[in-house]
């Protein structure tokens, strides 16, 4: 069984192609990304370097990937290479906007490029599957209709962004291929994600609350500052993603052509400080003007993308379930400090 993974020298799909690898020793991984195996990626793959090869090219450049793919028998396909243009967090980076750096750049990756692979695929006589990795950032800010329902995968999708847009784009195009020319295609939304490999990289440089949260307790500080503990969000582990799409690829039939991909809960910022001190006694917050706060959120936004997703369609489908976030984070945390050589339960200094 051979996968091709787009952008798995990254951070999410770096962790959908090892979890692949290791589920099975038989299993073959063809990475095609922009970018070659960095130090912390060559480090990741280190024990599965035999049954790994990596094609380094532009995915809007099929011509220049093409023949190299074509020397491997692949029988699935996930698509994830993307531009990743969102900057937020703080109140220096709430005052740009990267989506105006280079939008005809974000448009051609994150379309075109799904048009290419999409044309590559379509070629393939034993292609299993086509897997495209879409976002939550499709959805609207609100909903659903009656509060407190976690957010379905129907309905209430209007995104404003171009993150967004280009997301839903590849989402209907990819749908339309599998319908015009027999593949068996999907796309996933995942919520916020966290977790292994979370690094700044070519095409993304921006890290949800929980993995700034857990960096700073284990670098020893004592009070991360922000504007408020009551800013919520649906919070996934990389690793639970990874199973997740894993079982789509793995299940005989689909019934559906989206799936969220979430935690299905919300937490908060105060809980993930609580859960974070649980590992590093002594860590906290402090509550300081927006203009001073290492984590700025708003706490209005509860529902629509920033609420809990519905994770129904996937677990009744697959059987997948998410783990609670309080666990997620903790093994987050833990590998965090293997990677750093350290204790998670050190004082902060």
């Amino acid at each position: 069984m051979t996968l091709l993974v787009t952008g798995a020298t990254g951070f999410v799909m770096s962790v959908l192609g090892r979890h692949w690898l290791e589920a099975d020793p038989r299993a073959r991984l063809v990475v095609l990304d922009a970018s070659p195996l960095d130090a912390a990626a060559e480090r990741y793959f280190a024990p599965f370097t035999d049954r790994l090869a990596v094609v380094v090219a532009d995915v809007t450049e099929p011509e220049t990937w093409r023949p190299a793919l074509a020397r491997h028998a692949v029988t699935r396909i996930v698509h994830g290479a993307t531009i990743t243009p969102i900057s937020r967090g703080t109140a220096t980076a709430a005052k740009r906007e990267p989506e105006a750096e280079n939008p005809d750049r974000i448009i051609d990756v994150n379309v075109m490029g799904t048009v290419a692979v999409l044309e590559w695929a379509r070629t393939l006589p034993d292609l299993k599957r086509f897997i495209y990795v879409s976002s939550g950032a499709v959805y609207k800010h609100h909903g659903p209709d009656r509060p407190g329902e976690p957010l379905p995968e129907d309905g209430y999708v209007m995104p404003r962004r171009l993150y967004g847009i280009s997301k839903l784009t590849s989402e209907l195009i990819s749908e339309r291929y599998g319908d015009l020319f027999g593949l068996s295609t999907a796309s996933v939304r995942p919520s916020s994600v966290y977790g292994p490999m979370d690094r700044v990289t070519a095409s993304r440089n921006m890290h949800h609350v929980p993995h700034r949260i857990a960096r700073m307790a284990l670098d020893g500080v004592k009070r991360v500052r922000v504007n408020t503990l009551d800013a919520v969000g649906d919070y996934i582990h990389a690793e639970d993603v990874a199973r997740a799409i894993v079982s789509l690829l793995q299940a005989s039939r689909l019934r559906y052509s989206t799936y969220n991909v979430a935690c299905g809960a919300t937490a908060s910022i105060g809980d993930m400080v609580g859960w974070a001190a649980e590992k590093v006694p002594g860590f906290g917050a402090e509550i300081v003007p927006p203009e001073q706060a290492d984590i700025l959120q708003d706490p209005t936004l509860k529902d629509g993308m920033w609420g809990a997703y519905d994770v129904s369609r996937l677990s009744g489908e697959t059987g997948w379930k998410p783990r609670p976030m309080r666990a997620a984070l903790h093994a987050y945390m833990d590998w965090m400090a293997a990677e750093r050589g350290s204790s998670p339960s050190q004082e902060p200094r």
